[in-house]
């Protein structure tokens, strides 16, 4: 009960005596929760993640790695294009394979020249008798200029094919250089978003487990509250209307109707509480 005056008014607030007494019954049962509640600390157990061991491996963390900044010198600021283009071209144009295909076409021309075209070119100076002439040294000497120049055409077609090979060689590159950069420096940022993300929640799982007990005790404070619905006032000057009284008579009903254990308590103690409002 509390009461209060101001001029000629006074307000008292008073409730039903059952209401009280269940009120008391209710208190009892959140205090005897609280006492066996508080000392279990559910968060006492929580282990914090650690997320540098899911990035980088047990024992290590972000500084055992090189930083973004010696990233980006050792792939972009550092870089020469013009080095870099000449490198490419030449491990495209003049790699081993390439030398390799040369020669095997060059073994292909002197094993042609040696098994067909010498002979049949043997058989027709030997026909006209000029086998020791100029001319049969002319002959051969045409024959190895063709020999040159077709391995020249097939080498120079091979490696003017390549060309665009080494340019697109070199664009991936710039491109692959750049990537590397761009990936490094979004890891960097995922790991810096997943820290502050689970560090978080370790420090809001210490939290939880040092304010348990009020925790705990702020379901008290709102049990001790539950009576402001069930609140009956009566003014000395102009009086509470039936309504009011109806109304704070049915919540009153209400929660000592949810004490019984039937389905239709709430409602009964609802109606019952109205009722007594009304005629209070």
């Amino acid at each position: 009960m509390s009461s209060s005056s101001g001029g000629d008014a006074v307000t008292t607030l008073r409730y039903a005596e059952y209401i009280e007494d269940k009120h008391d019954d209710f208190l009892n049962n959140v205090q005897a929760w609280r006492v066996s509640m508080i000392p279990r600390w559910p968060y006492d157990d929580y282990e914090d993640v650690v997320i540098d061991a899911g990035f980088f491996g047990a024992g290590y963390v972000i500084s055992n790695f090189p930083s973004l900044y010696d990233m980006y010198g050792k792939f972009m600021a550092g870089l020469d294009i013009e080095t870099l283009w000449s490198q490419n071209f030449e491990d495209t144009v003049n790699p081993p394979p390439v030398s390799n295909l040369v020669s095997a076409e060059a073994a292909l021309l002197d094993d042609d020249i040696q098994t067909r075209v010498l002979p049949e070119f043997l058989t027709g100076m030997r026909d006209i008798n000029s086998v020791m002439s100029s001319s049969f040294v002319i002959g051969k000497a045409v024959i190895e200029d063709a020999r040159v120049k077709a391995l020249s055409k097939f080498s120079a077609e091979l490696k003017y094919r390549l060309i665009p090979v080494a340019q697109d060689r070199w664009a991936r590159h710039l491109e692959w250089n750049r990537a590397v950069v761009t990936t490094y420096s979004e890891m960097m940022r995922l790991y810096f978003s997943a820290k502050m993300d689970i560090d978080e929640v370790n420090y809001s799982m210490k939290v939880r487990n040092y304010l348990w007990p009020f925790t705990i005790l702020e379901y008290e404070r709102a049990a001790l509250g539950a009576l402001q619905g069930a609140i009956t006032t009566t003014t000395d000057s102009a009086g509470a209307s039936k309504a009011t009284k109806a109304l704070g008579g049915a919540a009153s009903g209400a929660m000592v109707g949810s004490e019984i254990n039937t389905p239709y308590g709430t409602v009964i103690g609802g109606v019952l509480g109205a009722a007594a409002g009304y005629f209070s």
